[in-house]
């Protein structure tokens, strides 16, 4: 196997650039850290007004009972409301 030296100093100044981008990306990680916290305590808006739907159509789910928009669950058995 063959070893050769290899120079220490960067004539190109390559490690101060990747010192660089790597601070940098430490920093937008910070930051990002940060917003995700900030963010992710706030409270999702509560709709004014809740409106319940129910399908019991042909090629429809069987009893599905959506609330603003959402599946919540079936009612089994029933048909019609």
């Amino acid at each position: 196997m063959l070893m050769r030296e290899l120079p220490f100093d960067d004539p190109r100044g390559e490690r101060r650039t990747r010192d660089g981008a790597a601070a940098l990306l430490r920093l937008a990680s910070r930051t990002l850290d940060g917003l995700a916290a900030r963010l992710s305590l706030a409270e999702p808006p509560v709709p004014a007004e809740r409106w319940l739907e129910f399908h019991a159509d042909a090629g429809a789910p069987e009893g599905a009972l959506y609330v603003n928009g959402q599946l919540v669950g079936h009612v089994l058995g029933v048909t019609r409301l």
